[in-house]
């Protein structure tokens, strides 16, 4: 867990040093609060003491931004080489990717951390689903874990930051809406299937405020897929 802990600080020094932090924290927090407070359906004109308005461009915002901040996690290592050194320390493939897994995860709930006065603001205009928040801040937190290993396994494969982009980006594509079309268009055991592999239907399940196992699973098995991509990549590495 020490090992694990040490990288997980590094990169998320590198972030704050490159200032990618802080130009997703300003963008995400200028998107999300446009959207959620000013523009289109936002918590005004849905007349309704909610946080789904801010759940629903979060979704979004989110979906741009993670591989954004993934591709250059194992990508600039596999360009500069640094990925081999930092190899034949004595960490673990799995402590190496955990540690990077948990430095964006990290970023990424300081940005929803910073939305909690969004929350604080909606309860004082009326009585607001505590449970629904809980569960949407939960989905968030998964949904972007989920983006956050695929986008780590991309990052993996190439030293190419904009290719490690592109491609999480064509994963999540299928999950963030194929999936979801294509389940509309067949019936039965592929209908289901489809619908199953679709990310909309168990994020919006959850921000409903139902909180159901099989949502909680789906988003567990394509973190661990991820994380265990990601760490089959570095073995070669290691061993090639």
């Amino acid at each position: 867990m020490k090992q694990i802990w040490i990288i997980t600080k590094r990169e998320l020094q590198s972030f704050f040093d490159s200032l990618m932090a802080y130009i997703l924290l300003i963008l995400f927090l200028g998107f999300s609060g446009f959207f959620t407070w000013i523009y289109g359906s936002d918590v005004f004109f849905i007349k309704q003491a909610s946080l789904q308005a801010f759940f629903s461009i979060a979704y979004w915002t989110l979906f741009f931004f993670i591989p954004a901040l993934t591709m250059r996690l194992l990508s600039e290592e596999n360009k500069t080489g640094t990925i081999e050194l930092l190899l034949t320390k004595p960490v673990t493939n799995w402590q190496v990717v955990m540690g990077k897994f948990l430095s964006a995860l990290l970023l990424i709930v300081v940005a929803l951390l910073l939305t909690i006065p969004y929350y604080i603001t909606i309860s004082t205009l009326g009585n607001i689903d505590n449970g629904e928040v809980f569960s949407g801040y939960l989905a968030l937190i998964l949904f972007s874990s989920m983006y956050i290993a695929i986008g780590l396994f991309t990052s993996s494969v190439t030293n190419n930051q904009i290719v490690s982009y592109l491609l999480a980006l064509s994963i999540g594509i299928f999950f963030q809406i194929i999936f979801g079309m294509l389940s509309r268009g067949f019936s039965g055991l592929v209908g289901k299937i489809l619908d199953y592999l679709s990310v909309q239907s168990h994020f919006e399940s959850m921000t409903r405020g139902v909180l159901d196992s099989r949502d909680i699973l789906y988003f567990l098995i394509f973190i661990f897929l991820g994380l265990i991509l990601s760490e089959t990549m570095l073995i070669k590495k290691r061993y090639a």
